[in-house]
């Protein structure tokens, strides 16, 4: 029995690492007859859906309903009824955070109803068909595509609100975006957070441990303290998990980068392990090896520090 209940989220974490483009093949091989969705009011217009995949946000109000990610095809007919216990109007728009398929397989089904906008990033792998890993290409089928893409930010006007589409690079991916809900005061970070979890980082997507951390700073130097948080995968959350998970990406980090440093290798690294206080992180589908692999390849794309002269002290050139 424990295995038939891991089975479900077990798929759902294959479809984040290999992203949208086996989705189809997912389809095949899982059942998704236990999967129920479930709807949170997280505060003023916006609800939250989770079901299996990445968290869905809906904000709903006499304009009709926006959704931000819309998790896999299969379970479109649940994700629209749970919509419908919210508000009864129409879907007009779908967000996607990013590109990979447990946040944008419902696309091939809520694209005919709805526009999609995205980043340009995700429209162009869902074209290329891009996987993590050197996989086999697979292309999003033409619906699934983003109809209104943009580079930096995007604000959408809808149901009183300013909802305001922001891309922050070199992060999960190269193409995540936050969406901030500014009357509802309410942010759906995408993959950007796995609360109180090691978070994937696709690192073969433009995505960096680095830039996570600068993002997530970012994101809190914009918000308020009682801002409601959605995260990409884990329950609702606040600044603080936010500041709890920049704390958890630097300090390992800096395990990492020292170890790095002292010449040790990543199995001699992953052999010593992190610090005990960051064992509980590691109970998400990114374990305590796989995250100093990750940390490891992704502190190879920074640049070795210049050694500073001391203070008073004059550079030479060689002259």
């Amino acid at each position: 029995m424990k295995h038939a209940r891991l089975a479900a989220p077990y798929l759902a974490v294959v479809a984040v690492v290999l992203g949208a483009g086996l989705i189809h093949r997912l389809h095949a091989q899982r059942n998704f007859d236990d999967v129920t969705i479930t709807a949170t009011h997280v505060a003023g217009r916006v609800h939250m859906l989770v079901g299996s995949g990445g968290n869905i946000g809906v904000q709903a109000g006499d304009d009709g309903l926006l959704m931000v990610d819309d998790q896999f095809a299969p379970l479109a007919d649940r994700i629209r009824a749970a919509m419908k216990t919210i508000h009864a109007g129409e879907l007009a728009f779908v967000l996607n955070t990013h590109y990979h398929g447990d946040h944008v397989g419902g696309n091939e089904v809520f694209g005919k109803e709805a526009t999609v906008v995205a980043h340009e990033n995700v429209r162009k792998r869902l074209v290329s068909g891009h996987q993590p890993f050197g996989r086999e290409p697979q292309p999003a089928a033409p619906a699934a595509l983003p109809v209104v893409t943009f580079n930096e930010s995007v604000t959408l006007h809808f149901n009183g609100e300013a909802v305001e589409v922001i891309h922050f690079p070199r992060g999960h991916t190269d193409g995540d975006s936050v969406v901030f809900f500014t009357g509802s005061n309410v942010v759906h970070m995408g993959d950007h957070l796995f609360l109180g979890m090691f978070p994937f980082v696709d690192l073969d997507a433009g995505g960096t441990v680095q830039g996570m951390a600068a993002n997530l700073k970012a994101v809190l130097a914009r918000i308020r303290p009682d801002t409601k948080i959605i995260p990409g995968h884990g329950p609702l959350g606040s600044p603080d998990d936010l500041r709890r998970s920049v704390e958890m990406l630097e300090a390992t980090l800096d395990v990492v980068r020292q170890a790095r440093g002292a010449g040790k290798s990543l199995e001699e690294i992953q052999k010593a392990g992190l610090p005990a206080r960051w064992d509980e992180w590691g109970k998400g589908f990114i374990k305590a090896d796989r995250w100093i692999e990750t940390l490891h390849r992704s502190l190879e794309t920074e640049a070795p520090a210049v050694p500073q002269a001391p203070a008073g002290v004059r550079r030479s050139d060689g002259d």
